[in-house]
């Protein structure tokens, strides 16, 4: 990788007029028309609309105007990321043909940081999976091996960052969908802390746990783009209304506290190299002056159990709006209730069926304080149990995804195996706080492997510098 390959380079020599805005969107919209029949990680390519942001951002420069900190940097957006007059799928033959009337906050803020978005990337439907094969449009490929998938349900983001179509990405995370394909793509990939960044535009699975965040292909990156999209938004009334603190650029971590999670590195089923890139780069970051101890977090071990009763509840809320009336997909019938019925039989996946009625039995009727109402109890102990470690420690480390990435259909016959993917991410979404995975060498089969790095709610810039650190360690 070139200094001018990433997005702080291709920004420095855009606003300096090194280079055209519109010489690097040609150049990324080239390797996606190269590339992207084959890895499918995009279900829509901008083309006239980058080419004429590019020249838009190219005239502010040639004005001597500051074209902003992302000036002519390509951005892939997830496809649950709404964009006016662009169609926004969400990878669901339910919003077959819709094209959103208003522009996600963070897409807004984008463009308003000089970045030109350049495609719509392929989701698991709705964000509910961890392969992105549950997509309606087929399944994203990771480019590191086509046979095998990118993780999800951000797969198309990040496997467009790794395979050179954008330095940067968006995705959502609601369970681990930015971290886990991160990892499993060799790319970098933040949550941040819940609030942190507008939900507004975003199409909603778990309105409680979603947070949009970075992908990108360094650490410093990832800190550009998110300082152009976090911070307070009157169109969501979740976001936290102080200003975040600056991300910065150092790596310094001596006399920092560092806790190995017990709970998320020891559990069945994390490979051997896994656990041992957890273990280098702890050694790394002691050799650095940190301190590094293991540590306990003794609910984590119910947070799997906890999400796929939380997640699928709220899903079943957020879903109930599809009907066929409105927007997007309907089936015509001889009454509204059959054609509710056949739109919503039609146009939902297998994978979003089984979530909608997970989440609908968990709040019926003489089940919800049995299974919805101990769950959220669950996550309750979460947070308590994070915030005794967050005291001894500034930072936590992990793996991200227990392996390194499987082949594609090994899991789809069998959920729980692939809910078992995000088991490391998700405890994080319930607690509300943040965390990212960093690429940290490469496993037994010689695929990414990644580390996760967490910390407490608004600890991103703790969370960054140890991020860098991490980065610098040769894996």
């Amino acid at each position: 990788m070139t200094a001018t390959s990433t997005a702080v380079g291709i920004a420095g020599a855009v606003r300096s007029g090194e280079r055209s805005a519109r010489s690097v969107v040609e150049e990324h919209l080239a390797v996606i028309a190269a590339r992207d029949a084959e890895l499918h990680a995009c279900n829509h390519v901008m083309v006239d609309d980058a080419l004429a942001t590019a020249d838009a951002v190219d005239a502010a420069v040639a004005r001597g105007e500051d074209a902003g900190p992302l000036a002519g940097v390509p951005v892939v957006l997830k496809d649950n990321l709404c964009t006016r007059g662009v169609p926004t799928t969400c990878s669901s033959r339910i919003l077959d043909g819709w094209r959103p009337p208003y522009t996600a906050t963070v897409v807004e803020r984008l463009l308003l940081a000089g970045g030109i978005p350049v495609a719509k990337a392929n989701l698991d439907e709705f964000a509910m999976g961890s392969s992105t094969e549950n997509s309606a449009f087929g399944p994203t490929r990771n480019p590191h091996d086509t046979s095998r998938v990118p993780g999800g349900s951000s797969g198309g983001s990040a496997a467009a960052v790794a395979a050179g179509y954008a330095p940067l990405a968006l995705g959502s995370d609601t369970g681990g969908s930015i971290r886990q394909p991160a990892a499993l793509c060799g790319v970098v990939g933040v949550k941040p802390t819940y609030g942190r960044v507008s939900r507004f535009g975003l199409v909603a699975f778990a309105s409680s746990l979603d947070q949009i965040g970075p992908l990108a292909t360094t650490v410093d990156d990832a800190a550009l783009l998110l300082e152009a999209i976090w911070g307070p938004d009157a169109m969501d009334s979740t976001a936290i209304p102080s200003q975040p603190e600056a991300l910065g650029g150092d790596t310094d971590i001596a006399g920092m506290r560092i806790g190995i999670v017990e709970e998320l590195t020891d559990v069945e089923g994390i490979a051997p190299e896994v656990k041992a890139a957890v273990e280098r780069a702890a050694a790394g970051l002691d050799a650095a002056g940190a301190r590094v101890e293991r540590v306990s977090v003794p609910s984590c071990a119910y947070g799997l159990s906890a999400y796929y009763l939380i997640a699928p509840a709220e899903a079943s809320s957020n879903l109930a709006r599809y009907d066929g009336v409105r927007y997007g997909l309907r089936v015509d019938a001889a009454d509204v209730a059959e054609m509710n019925a056949k739109t919503r039989d039609a146009g939902f996946g297998a994978e979003v069926k089984r979530r909608i009625m997970l989440g609908t039995y968990a709040l019926s009727a003489g089940y919800y304080d049995a299974y919805y109402g101990q769950a959220q109890k669950v996550r309750t102990l979460i947070i308590r149990d994070f915030a005794q470690a967050y005291e001894r420690f500034d930072v936590l480390l992990s793996p991200t995804s227990p392996t390194e990435a499987f082949p594609l259909g090994a899991k789809t016959a069998d959920p729980l195996a692939m809910y078992l993917s995000d088991v490391c991410t998700i405890p994080t979404n319930l607690a509300g706080h943040s965390a990212m995975s960093v690429p940290f060498g490469t496993g037994a089969e010689g695929l990414p492997v990644g580390v996760q790095v967490l910390a407490p709610a608004q600890g991103e810039s703790v969370m960054f510098r140890v991020a860098r650190a991490v980065e610098g360690i040769v894996a």
